[in-house]
């Protein structure tokens, strides 16, 4: 179906789809119209939706975890925002307002040899957004809503 909608769309056509999957209207919309309780209480495109409830996440996960704690000073003081631990993990979490500084976080995470396993960087998701506006999950069964 993802194929033919986007098949339509690329033709000219103009195509109002109603979803509560929020992932197929990221993957699909132009716009998005968030309803809640018949009332549309957010809209724009997907990245405007997102850049509302603010910035992207960086996920660190380190080599050695007994270094979660250094690790968790240097990405705050550097980032000039708290880090979260999940120690079972091994991972730090930190809200990311610019992207662009993550390799010289890095470069200053090797300086204090700190090995990094794995790092991600990512945008809110429309779930998220969801969440943030209304204050319950999207999968949350028992309201009435859609995104198109």
């Amino acid at each position: 179906m993802w194929d033919t909608i986007r098949r339509l769309v690329r033709e000219g056509a103009t195509v109002l789809l109603t979803t509560q999957y929020l992932d197929e209207a990221d993957q699909l919309a132009d716009r998005i119209a968030v309803i809640d309780h018949g009332r549309v209480i957010a809209d724009g495109t997907a990245d405007e939706l997102k850049a509302s409830v603010g910035g992207s996440s960086l996920h660190l996960t380190l080599v050695d975890r007994g270094q979660l704690d250094e690790a968790r000073r240097i990405v705050s003081e550097f980032l000039g925002s708290e880090a979260t631990i999940t120690p079972e993990a091994g991972r730090l979490t930190a809200p990311l307002q610019d992207a662009g500084v993550t390799a010289d976080l890095l470069i200053r995470l090797r300086e204090w040899e700190i090995g990094i396993e794995e790092i991600t960087v990512s945008k809110p998701s429309l779930d998220e957004v969801f969440l943030t506006i209304t204050g319950r999950p999207a999968d949350d069964t028992d309201t009435e809503r859609s995104a198109a």
